[in-house]
């Protein structure tokens, strides 16, 4: 074995130095367009959010008008369903309740 310093080979070293570099740019290209399909796709997905809200917000303008409306209507009939009957049922007991009366009157 000897001491001797192993030679330098300048060559060498330069191809391993430019092969790393090729390497490296290589390697941040991939990286950029990783980044760059990355932004593509979240503007994409953020349009995408965007347009579901404004579907929802119809949705829910939707459901509350036709809850309003089913109220109304419920609300209406129940609240005039006892007052009607009512009047039906008297009305009709004092109608028969008359002409019975006009028939005792008129023997």
């Amino acid at each position: 074995m000897s001491n001797q310093p192993s030679p330098v080979d300048p060559e060498g070293e330069l191809e391993r130095s430019l092969l790393n570099a090729e390497q490296a740019l290589s390697e941040l290209k991939a990286r950029y367009s990783q980044v760059k399909q990355g932004q593509s796709q979240q503007e994409e997905l953020q349009h995408r959010v965007s347009q579901i809200q404004q579907e929802v917000k119809q949705i829910q303008r939707q459901l509350n008008s036709l809850e309003i409306e089913l109220e109304s209507r419920l609300f209406s009939w129940v609240r005039l369903s006892d007052p009607f009957w009512q009047a039906v049922r008297f009305g009709g007991i004092g109608l028969i309740g008359g002409w019975f009366l006009h028939w005792l009157i008129r023997r």
